[in-house]
């Protein structure tokens, strides 16, 4: 598509799921070179896959985003891979389990926070310095509408994607002039996230719940990966070089909560 990421390293992490893998794809078609990541290593082929059809080059490293050993490696796998981190998409997250507050189970909602609080912690504690030493770079975190207006029945996801939003603004702050920090706030994507949710929501009917939030959106349907990845990509280039700190909806006007 363009060559605005020539000559830089790229992390992605959530990179086996549909909006990580369209955004290493994107990436590698405007000429990054690509550090895939996951839990789900056996999935990352596809990814790899996808940045090779995009005229990219990847490596794929597997790690649990919870565990900072893991997250150290996936960093020093890029410099030893490519010599520098120029950005970072922070996008691993988990919905975890529909349920009232009062019946939620500890251990499911400590699994949430773990992923989509602390794993974005360590990722922005252990990218920064090797961002630094190539002379900064952009950070994305991915947070969610879910994280600017209230969620019962998913609190705990409703809860790590606010502290996402405060983590980004204060990270922000924190790590300026060289390393920029904003986050993304999708609403309703077609991914398989989207798809665990629906059942949740109905597990006999999960296209109806697809169709009635497809309804209550402006646009009229979901948000695709490729979109997400657009704005993603854009908020890594030097066409937004002067925003720092700013939470971007992409959610077709459907948020309410702001």
């Amino acid at each position: 598509m363009s060559d605005r990421f020539e000559g830089k390293v790229v992390i992605v992490t959530g990179a086996a799921g549909g909006i990580g893998r369209a955004t290493c794809a994107r990436f590698a078609a405007d000429g990054a070179k690509v550090v895939a990541v996951d839990l789900a290593g056996s999935d990352l082929d596809e990814t790899v896959a996808a940045v090779s059809n995009a005229g990219g080059e990847c490596i794929a490293v597997e790690a649990d985003v919870t565990q900072e050993s893991d997250v150290a490696n996936y960093v020093a796998q890029a410099l030893s891979a490519y010599g520098r981190v120029d950005a970072f998409f922070n996008n691993a997250g988990i919905e975890g389990v529909r349920s009232a507050l009062t019946d939620l189970d500890e251990a499911d909602f400590d699994r949430v926070i773990a992923v989509n609080l602390k794993g974005v912690w360590l990722g922005m504690k252990h990218v920064a310095p090797a961002m630094q030493q190539s002379g900064g770079g952009a950070i994305v975190n991915t947070a969610s509408i879910a994280g600017l207006s209230p969620t019962p029945g998913i609190i705990a996801y409703g809860a790590s994607k606010h502290a996402v939003v405060g983590m980004t603004k204060s990270a922000a702050q924190e790590l300026a002039p060289n390393i920029r920090v904003n986050a993304v706030c999708p609403g309703p994507i077609e991914t398989r996230m989207m798809r665990s949710l629906e059942r949740q929501f109905d597990p006999d009917n999960p296209e109806a719940v697809h169709d009635a939030f497809a309804a209550a959106n402006p646009m009229g349907r979901y948000g695709e990966p490729e979109e997400v990845a657009s704005l993603v990509t854009w908020l890594c280039s030097d066409d937004s070089i002067y925003i720092n700190g700013a939470m971007h909806t992409i959610d077709g006007g459907g948020n309410r909560g702001r």
